[in-house]
């Protein structure tokens, strides 16, 4: 099934590409932000405790989007990456994303598409849980491909205007990766012990809002929940970003960044090497430094 989804997914890609004029850009729109900030913490005989401590957090997102008659294609990629130093520990990774969305619809009535979409997400490096205490030994819990998701899906994509759109699939291949031997032998990530790959087959439904909420301060929210034709069906994996940017001036910004995750196939290994089970997982990033918009 996973096979013939990309199939179809790959055929219309270039049915599509077929139809736009070579030499014509007139129907893309295409653009982005890249952003680099950064936050210094120094203490000298400081009363109160604490430690020194310096971060930095990159982040580039872009996009490509295509309309033509009845025909849209859109493309996102989102890249962020940071590191955190704090007293005497060494260098640590503090954000880690690599996010891309290609969805392709034709239009079938006013507010309404029939859509192949496809989504990829992992990692850039090795992620840790740090031991508590000095010599504990590091817990690795994830690391490039390990774990990346791939979801192929057939459906419709509701459109009722730029603000919003809900895309719902009831065809939608889940593969999960595991491409590192130490995980995958663990069985991280809902694989079997030793295995790297593990497929599942069921519906998507895909929520997307894009908003200026006030002057200078720009929204965007995607939920994605998934569930699986099996015995676990109605049990739902959720996905749920939000990003609010506020623009100081034409290179300095203020930003927000939320992801919550929860997936009943992840387990939660504490730094005491514990498993406590599935849990819901969130993190925040809150930045101020530069930022290009183009």
């Amino acid at each position: 099934m996973i096979r013939k989804l990309l199939f179809v997914f790959m055929a219309l890609i270039c049915l599509n590409a077929s139809a736009q004029e070579a030499q014509d850009t007139s129907y893309w729109k295409k653009g982005g932000m890249a952003s680099l900030s950064f936050s210094q913490t120094s203490l000298s005989s400081w009363s109160g405790g604490g430690d020194n401590a310096i971060s930095t957090n990159a982040q580039l997102n872009l996009f490509a989007n295509y309309t033509k008659a009845k025909n849209a294609w859109d493309n996102t990629l989102n890249l962020e990456y940071g590191l955190l130093k704090q007293g005497d520990e060494g260098t640590r990774k503090s954000i880690d994303k690599i996010d891309f969305v290609t969805k392709y619809g034709h239009q079938a009535s006013k507010k309404w598409y029939y859509t192949a979409l496809l989504d990829f997400k992992t990692q850039f490096a090795k992620g840790y849980n740090y031991g508590k205490n000095e010599g504990d030994p590091d817990q690795k819990v994830s690391n490039f491909m390990a774990p990346a998701y791939l979801l192929l899906s057939l459906g419709m994509d509701y459109k009722p205007n730029e603000i919003f759109s809900a895309y719902l699939s009831p065809v939608t291949g889940k593969t999960t990766f595991v491409n590192d031997e130490d995980l995958s032998d663990a069985g991280a990530f809902g694989v079997d012990p030793g295995d790297k790959i593990r497929y599942e087959f069921g519906a998507l439904a895909k929520m997307v809002l894009k908003k200026t909420v006030a002057k200078n301060v720009d929204l965007k929210s995607t939920l994605d929940l998934f569930t699986a034709y099996s015995e676990s069906f109605g049990n739902i994996d959720v996905n749920w970003d939000l990003m609010i940017n506020m623009k100081v001036n034409k290179f300095l910004t203020a930003s927000i960044n939320t992801t919550l995750v929860y997936d009943d196939d992840v387990q939660y290994v504490d730094k005491e090497g514990v498993n406590r089970g599935v849990k819901v997982q969130f993190k925040e990033v809150l930045g101020i430094g530069l930022s290009y918009k183009f």
